[in-house]
């Protein structure tokens, strides 16, 4: 596979034009993996700006060179030599280009790749390129994991941690039981103090 540091110095030498602005987009190279003679559309953009046309081209992975295909406008394209105008399309829209290449074959490998020019700004937006790897079975990525449940939170005591969490679950119940016992013997004790002498007397006496 051609390097694509000398791809790009290739193409800045054959497309830059000077006063102009260059931008390379900062993107990974995108894989594809059309099956062999199907149909693959790349598509070349730069979010809601519209471009006035567009250069394609590709670096061939077995002849290790970089191929101009052509340039497309809204208007028209306009295909290199020795490009097979029956395989390869230039599709033009509103915002974006796209080439569409008809019965892939195993020749096909490379890095395709778009330059987007604008003739109001004199600017040139460089895409990074797609990957095209005909008839080569796509990596199997790994079974995503699954989320596991939340664990509860159990509170065993011991005798090193019974001092500090396990010890509040018996250290409240008895303060309710002791405060339970205190108020039913200061009622009790308030009731007596109530009662008129004999009666208390009385009671004394019965028991």
């Amino acid at each position: 596979m051609i390097l694509l540091p000398l791809a790009w110095t290739l193409l800045t030498v054959y497309l830059s034009s000077p006063g102009s602005s260059q931008i390379l987009q900062q993107e990974p190279v995108t894989n594809l993996y059309p099956k062999i003679l199907s149909t693959e559309e790349i598509g070349c953009n730069w979010g809601n700006i519209s471009f006035d046309y567009v250069y394609w081209f590709r670096s061939i992975s077995n002849h290790r060179k970089v191929e101009f295909l052509g340039q497309c406008t809204i208007v028209r394209p306009t295909y290199a030599e020795n490009v097979d105008k029956t395989r390869f399309k230039f599709i033009s829209k509103s915002m974006s280009f796209t080439l569409r290449i008809i019965n892939v074959t195993e020749e096909d490998a490379g890095i395709y790749s778009c330059v987007l020019k604008s003739r109001k700004t004199n600017e040139e937006i460089w895409k990074p390129g797609t990957l095209l790897l005909p008839g080569v079975t796509p990596p199997t990525l790994p079974p995503k994991a699954k989320p596991t449940p939340p664990v509860k939170s159990v509170c065993r005591c011991s005798e090193k941690n019974s001092s500090q969490g396990c010890g509040s679950l018996v250290l409240w119940p008895l303060v309710g039981l002791i405060a339970a016992l205190a108020l039913a013997l200061i009622c009790t004790l308030y009731y007596f103090s109530r009662l008129p002498k004999k009666c208390r007397h009385h009671f004394v006496k019965r028991r």
